[in-house]
Parts: structure tokens; sequence; C-alpha cells
């Protein structure tokens, strides 16, 4: 008889085996379907019963900056405070959370203006703490405007007072500035994100100081040596700025970084003459270098901001090479200090050439009209160095679409690491421009395609020397903003060296590593 051997039990021992794991992979799934239906049936019986604790977590411990939207929900158009329910506050939280996590949602995320909604923490590209202080330094010095006694600030957006109109306008981004920041976390604020103002000075990228003083100066600092010795008047002027340079050295923002991340808009060129030597470190917002000292300003440190145009902008223009008759414009004062003597040279040699308006003007309403009846009829609009590099002619003649010819060889320009001025600028030399029939030959030699080509390049780059508010999207207050958010490297540079050598306090706070 044949002895079945031991490999005839195999197949059926692997049966057995396999029946197990079949047995074990069912009872897997089986549970399985039971926790993921159990899982399930929890989630929808106690999805609709969190916790007010749990709330309060979620938008004050891992959102603390929503607490300045919703006191923003809390006040109405008239400023009073309306008490809101508890239901009301959470859902308030709710809906801030909701729109921060969806602001990263890459789908909602566009250039359109109307797609920003609100402005938060997160999104902002500056982080801005601002002073409250006395409006006798800010919207105070606006002549017929008044506050309620211990009132820091207008109640509502409604009630910010425009500045004084007139050449004053051109040195108004003081005012702007402090207005966008003003109403930077509202809750219904429907403009660019670019800057936004936090509730701790710690929180900060920069610390802005709201202080018109480009008004002070034009309202105070004018007054003579004489007048002020007669009368026995103080320079009030001179009197604002001690008061405040005395209060922001006594604040623990200014002793933190000897003032380096503050910000002062001293866009005057005589504004803040009185104190602007121990201000030296912070970052100012100016016109230009005309009037300063190498190591109290530079183009390094601070930012250059564009005047405010005092013509109006050349809306719907159809104009063409053609249409623009003139060939080179220029209105204004002749005669100027040491660095505007080139305006009488230029004056003799082209005051008489074929295609040529050169006149004398003034700052009343026939001199605005002239001028924007001027730059709106000519090819180029000649921009020359007067008591300082720049004025408030280039941005006249950039909105009014007339080709800027810059003669002035130390001027500086906003935006200029961003924007090729070149594009839409003619720059000539100071001593090419003073030869005999250098600048008109030069002019007359550009080709109707050349200067239809500067021409569009104005009408794609004039929104960005727009002071409005509200804002919109690159325009010259978000321009501003920008610039000092580029600073902020050298800013924390400076104040990381000079802390170097200057020893802790017990208890003091490290940061914590990113």
């Amino acid at each position: 008889m044949w002895k079945r051997s031991k490999s005839a039990n195999r197949p059926s021992q692997c049966c057995k085996d396999h029946g197990i794991r079949k047995s074990c992979f069912l009872l897997a799934i089986t549970l399985f379907v039971i926790c993921a239906v159990s899982g399930f049936s929890f989630y929808r019986h106690h999805s609709g019963r969190e916790t007010e604790g749990s709330r309060k977590i979620s938008t004050v411990s891992y959102f603390p900056y929503l607490r300045l939207n919703k006191q923003s929900l809390e006040t109405n158009v008239a400023g009073e405070e309306t008490p809101l329910t508890g239901s009301e506050l959470d859902e308030a939280s709710e809906s801030d959370v909701a729109s921060f996590l969806e602001s990263f949602d890459v789908g909602s995320q566009g250039d359109s203006e109307d797609e920003v909604q609100g402005c938060n923490y997160w999104q902002a590209e500056l982080k801005v703490y601002m002073y409250d202080l006395s409006s006798e330094f800010h919207y105070g010095l606006i002549p017929g405007y008044e506050v309620e006694k211990g009132q820091y600030w207008p109640r509502n957006g409604s009630e910010i007072p425009e500045y004084p109109g007139g050449l004053y306008q051109q040195h108004s981004p003081e005012h702007w500035l402090t207005s966008d920041l003003l109403t930077s976390n509202m809750a219904d604020r429907n403009t660019a994100c670019t800057a936004f103002r936090v509730a701790d000075w710690r929180d900060a990228d920069v610390i802005f100081v709201p202080f018109f003083a480009s008004l002070s100066y034009n309202r105070f600092g004018k007054a003579s040596e004489e007048k002020r010795l007669t009368d026995l008047i103080k320079d009030q002027n001179d009197v604002l700025q001690l008061k405040l340079v005395k209060f922001l050295e006594e604040q623990p923002a200014w002793k933190a970084s000897g003032g380096r991340d503050h910000v002062f808009v001293i866009h005057h060129p005589n504004s803040m003459q009185a104190t602007r030597n121990r201000l030296r470190n912070s970052l100012f917002i100016v016109s230009d270098f005309g009037r300063y000292d190498s190591e109290v300003a530079n183009i390094q440190k601070d930012v250059v901001a564009p005047y405010k145009h005092v013509i109006p902008t050349f809306d719907f223009d159809d104009s063409s090479f053609h249409t623009r008759k003139i060939l080179l414009f220029f209105q204004g004062a002749i005669v100027r200090k040491e660095g505007g003597k080139i305006r009488h040279e230029l004056y003799r040699l082209l005051k008489d050439k074929p295609g040529v308006r050169f006149t004398t003007g003034n700052t009343a309403l026939d001199g605005f009209q002239s001028a924007t009846i001027g730059m709106r009829s000519s090819k180029f609009c000649l921009n020359m160095a007067g008591d300082t590099p720049s004025s408030n002619r280039l941005f006249d003649s950039i909105v009014s679409h007339c080709v800027p010819v810059i003669i002035s060889d130390d001027i500086e320009l906003p935006f200029e690491d961003t924007l090729d001025y070149s594009n839409f600028c003619i720059f000539i030399n100071s001593s090419l421009a003073l030869k005999p029939g250098y600048v008109i030959n030069m002019l007359r030699n550009v080709s109707e395609e050349e200067w239809t080509q500067l021409w569009n390049q104005l009408l794609l780059v004039e929104h960005h020397f727009e002071y409005q508010h509200p804002t919109r999207k690159n325009d010259a207050v978000n321009m501003v903003w920008k610039d000092i958010a580029r600073k902020l490297p050298a800013i924390n540079l400076a104040i990381n060296r000079q802390r170097r050598y200057v020893p802790k306090p017990p208890g003091f706070p490290y940061h914590k590593l990113p």
C-alpha cells in the first residue's frame, strides 16, 4: 500500500489558516463600521452644543486680535457703545474667525478691491501702533475743528475733518496716513489691508506718531522773529514739538528701541526743526532731503512720500501728441534760493523759443487754473530744482499726463525702489541742460511713438500718487506703508545692535523663538 507522504497534509492545513485570516479580516471590518457609525452619531448629537468657554478659547486665545474688530462691532455709527448679548458676541466672534480662515482660501484671493472684506492682524503687511495723542497735535490743528474735552479722535470715520486747502494740501500726507490708521481696524473696512492698527505697542512693527508737523509749521512757525520778540509771543510750533518729544521720551515704547521704530511725518522741509536732531534715530517721512543733515535724514533710513498734487487729476484724457500744441510748459517762480539758480538760467535760454511757454505764476485761484490748462495742453512739463530738489509740480505733471522733464541732480523720488521713472519721465543733467539749445533739440527729437509710450505709462502709474480716504489698492497711502514695511529689516538690525551691551533687567520677558 502506498503511504501518504507528509506533504500530502499541507493543502488542508493551508485552507485552515486561510479561513482563520478571513474571519479576522471580516471581524475587523465590522468593528470599523460600528465605530464609524457611532462617531458620526456622536458628532451629529453634539455639534450644536459648543460651550461658551470653548468659543472664548477659539476667539481670544488663538485669535486675540479679533478683539479689535469685535470692539468695532460694539460701537454704532454715532460712536456710542451698544451692549451686545452673549450670543451676539459669539456670533460676531465666529464670523470673524470664519473670515480669517477664508483668507487662506486661494480661490478667494485676487486683485479685485471688491474682494477685500475688513482688515486684521494676519492680513496686514504692516502692524502699526499709534499713540493716542491729544487733538492739539493732529486734527485740532485744523481751523474750525473742535473736539469734546478729553476726546482724542473723531467719534467715527464720517467726522474726520478735511485738511486745509490750497498749498497746504501739498504737505498733507500726515492727514491721510493718520486717517487711514484710525479706520484700519473697523470691521466694515472695505479697502486695501496694508497697515493695521494694533492695541499694544509690543505687537507692532512700528510706532506711528500722529503729529501734523507740516500744518503746525504752516500755522504757527511762519511768525517773524521780530513779531515774537515785540509781542512776547512764543513760537507755538516749537512749544508743541518740545511737548511731544518730552512725552515720547517717557514712554516704554520709546525706551525699548531708542525711538528707532517710531515714524514721524515731517513732509514740509521746515517742519520739526526744533527737535529733529533729537529724533534722528527715528524713521522720517519726507518730501526730499534738501534741508536735512545726512546724519539726521537719508534715503537708507527714511521714506520719501509724494506731494499731494494741487492740480486736479485729468480724468477721461483723450488727448494725443498732435492735440497737445505746446512743446514745453513751466509756470512758477523764476528767482529761487541757492539750489534753484538753474531756474533763472533756463528761463533765459528757453523763454523765447517757439513752442515753449515759460511764465511766472502765482498760487491764487487764477494761477491754479492757468497751470491746469497749460499742463493739459503740453507734451512736456519742466520740473527744475527750486528751494529744495523737488516740488509738487512733478506730481501735478503726472496727473495732467504731461511728460515730466526733470532737471534736478539731487532729487530723490518716491517709491523708486519699485517704480522706474525713466519709463514715464525724461531726466536731463543740469550741466547739459545749461548748454544753449540742448533741452529744446532733445525734446523736438522725441518721436510721436516715443512720446505716446511715455504718455501711456503716465496713465498706468498715476494712481500711485493719489492720496485719498478711504484708500484704494496701491495708491499713495498704501505705497508709503509698503515703503515703511521694506525698512523693517534695517530698523530691527539697528535695534538689536543697540541692545548688545544693555543688561536685561530682572524678570525680562524674553521673546519665544519663531
